[in-house]
């Protein structure tokens, strides 16, 4: 999304030029290009829809090579980069206006100049809109002419073909088809809907109501009129086809209606994918329920074997082999290679997990891991960390649901409970965030602000000692989170229960010998039933639980009233003791706590997360009882190969076969 620096606590955007140095991987392929139209006007002549007087921007290929593991087949991924359909413009050039006579062509590469756009502004939901619309588009037509090139037909199309929907995002790909194929193919509307009925399917990973997708529609028939026509002809069959299959629900057509009138006329884009779509799945089995019984409820009702779980993975080659590759060696040394291509074979590390001199390798395969970040921290960071000490993790997005404030409550107790015990035999802990805001995201970023101030005032005390250490490693992305989750000892998943999908992180840490303190969220659930509940740390209130609380009209404040140790630390934080600078720079912060209504739970859930860090404390003083509970992890993570999600996708959803080489 961006390059991110930390600057006196603050997170500061930058653009990532990833291209600044070209990429060996990729080729250009300037034969392939399609026009990409927007605005304009839509023209009727005896049923057949012309779209006209728009303005074009050119849509031009990229491949980059996507090698696979051990074989020879190779794979490309097709990207897209804008360019103007008149670039130069030599008339106002000689006239003098020269950056005149360029701004088409900057105004048409901004399109694909910075992947999601800062959205809080009217120009820059624009500027989203246009971008996903240019980048689906360009990707339905190429599809279209590789298709025709082969068969010259389109009767056969959803047998040849399978698209499949990564979320919200890429759902203008459905009215996009249906449009080509009727008013570039001279399909009929029947003809057209039923192919794309066949190839649609659509992974739903989210049950927030704000990161499910929504257009204005006066923006949306500015922007897309003729796809706008198309959405609202969708809308028209589906409510006419649900209210003559369920007469006496009044209700229902209101509810599931694409065009949502209660908000001032959104359109949604889950609802056209779910209406469209052969298949929708969830990416856990909790999020899998809980997306039929809650957010897609009416339409489970109305499409009982539409809905499916495909539970997420993550791949053995990159996140163990190629990320930690003293781990890799080790487990090759007892089992041989071919867990990299069949995870199940881990399993066959179980008969030497009662092996002390197994487990002693272990731990030095994490403490040498542990010494690279060490390494790695005191120069990038300028912060020296004791290594010997627990690794204690959580990197991802930022973001209020992912509660790493709750992380930052149990450092400052920590911090506060060493200040008042300093003679207690205390476990000496590195505390590591790492991870982006959006840039638009107020809340989020101040949170950052709040660990990097709190960072300073804990790693510079000297009563605290190599105790306690705090680190914010910026700009979080795949090649550093290869660094840091291989040294982890704990891995931190403490989204509210209910408000994760599925999480990859949680997998990815366990499968590389992290603990996992945790609620029961997402994919939580199912790493607690492969790995032993005895094996893994659990706190907080469960769905239903928090249901519950929700439903009694939940009050922060009397969490705060209650618990010395929490109403310090937030006292800490809104009079300003991480920020002497300026005391009341949080204070917006802590207020939306107590009487926000604390919408995520920290205070509803501190005093068990804070138990549960203790819990981590004297396993943790126990050296081979932790090992042996990492070698658990390690060998019980089998099922969560992406292998075997792929796999499930395969016959589940797009019905393909392996090609066997």
């Amino acid at each position: 999304m961006f390059r991110q620096i930390i600057r006196q606590g603050q997170q500061i955007e930058f653009r990532d030029d990833w291209l600044s140095h070209g990429n060996p991987w990729e080729f250009p392929r300037p034969e392939n290009r399609y026009p990409i139209q927007f605005e304009g006007d839509v023209v009727e002549h005896n049923g057949a829809h012309q779209w006209v007087k728009t303005n074009d921007i050119i849509a031009v290929a990229y491949d980059q090579i996507i090698p696979g593991y051990k074989t020879e087949a190779t794979n490309t991924l097709r990207l897209w980069t804008a360019k103007a359909s008149d670039e130069f413009n030599l008339q106002i050039f000689n006239d003098g206006e020269y950056y005149s006579a360029v701004k088409n062509k900057n105004d048409s590469e901004n399109v694909s100049r910075v992947l999601y756009p800062n959205d809080s502004t009217y120009s820059g939901k624009e500027l989203r809109l246009k971008q996903e619309y240019f980048l689906v588009s360009a990707s339905v037509q190429d599809i279209l002419s590789r298709h025709w090139l082969i068969y010259q037909r389109w009767d056969n199309l959803s047998d040849k073909i399978a698209i499949h929907l990564n979320d919200t995002h890429p759902v203008l790909a459905i009215p996009e088809l249906i449009r080509l194929l009727i008013d570039q193919h001279q399909l009929s509307w029947q003809e057209a809907v039923t192919q794309v009925e066949k190839i649609f399917s659509y992974t739903n990973h989210t049950l927030m109501s704000e990161a499910l997708e929504t257009w204005p529609v006066e923006m949306f028939r500015k922007i897309l009129p003729r796809n706008q026509q198309i959405i609202y002809q969708i809308n028209n069959d589906f409510l006419q086809r649900i209210s003559k299959q369920f007469p006496h629900d009044f209700e229902l057509p209101r509810r599931v209606s694409i065009i949502n009138e209660e908000h001032g006329r959104l359109i949604r884009m889950a609802w056209i994918a779910v209406i469209v779509c052969h298949k929708v799945n969830g990416v856990s089995a909790l999020h899998s329920q809980l997306m039929t019984d809650s957010l897609f409820t009416d339409f489970a009702r109305i499409f009982p074997n539409k809905f499916c779980n495909i539970t997420n993975g993550i791949t053995p080659r990159r996140w163990l082999a190629l990320a930690n590759p003293d781990l890799s060696s080790m487990i090759k040394s007892y089992i041989g290679p071919q867990w990299l291509i069949n995870l199940p074979q881990l399993s066959e590390l179980k008969q030497w997990i009662d092996y002390p001199e197994f487990l002693e390798k272990l731990k030095q395969v994490k403490q040498a891991n542990k010494h690279k970040l060490t390494h790695f921290i005191a120069e990038t960071q300028n912060i020296l960390v004791n290594s010997d000490a627990l690794f204690d993790v959580q990197i991802k997005r930022i973001h209020e649901y992912k509660r790493q404030l709750l992380n930052l409550l149990h450092v400052i107790t920590r911090y506060n409970r060493i200040l008042a015990n300093p003679e207690h035999h205390w476990v000496p802990r590195v505390v590591i965030f790492s991870g982006k805001a959006a840039s638009s995201y107020s809340a989020a970023k101040k949170i950052i602000h709040l660990i990097n101030d709190v960072a300073e005032i804990i790693n510079r005390d000297e009563r605290i000692g190599c105790r306690l250490k705090v680190v914010f490693i910026p700009n979080y992305n795949v090649s550093l989170a290869q660094k840091i989750i291989p040294a982890a000892d704990l891995s931190e998943q403490i989204s509210l229960a209910g408000t994760e999908a599925s999480g990859t992180g949680n997998m990815k840490f366990a499968l590389n010998g992290a603990l996992t303190i945790g609620t029961l969220d997402g994919a939580n659930v199912e790493i607690r039933e492969h790995v032993g509940q005895e094996n893994i740390f659990i706190f907080g209130h469960t769905i239903d639980e928090v249901k519950q609380i929700k439903q009694n009209y939940y009050h922060p404040r009397w969490y705060y009233e209650n618990d010395a140790e929490l109403k310090q630390v937030i006292d800490q934080i809104s009079n300003g003791y991480f920020k002497p600078d300026c005391p009341t720079f949080y204070q917006d912060l802590t207020n939306s706590l107590l009487y926000g209504g604390d919408q995520y739970l920290l205070f509803a859930d501190y005093r068990s997360y804070i138990d549960t860090q203790e819990q981590v404390d004297n396993l943790y003083r126990d050296s081979l009882s932790w090992q042996s509970k990492v070698a658990k992890n390690i060998c019980n993570m089998v099922f969560f190969s992406s292998d075997r999600t792929i796999q499930a996708y395969a016959e589940q959803i797009w019905n393909i076969k392996p090609i066997i080489l």
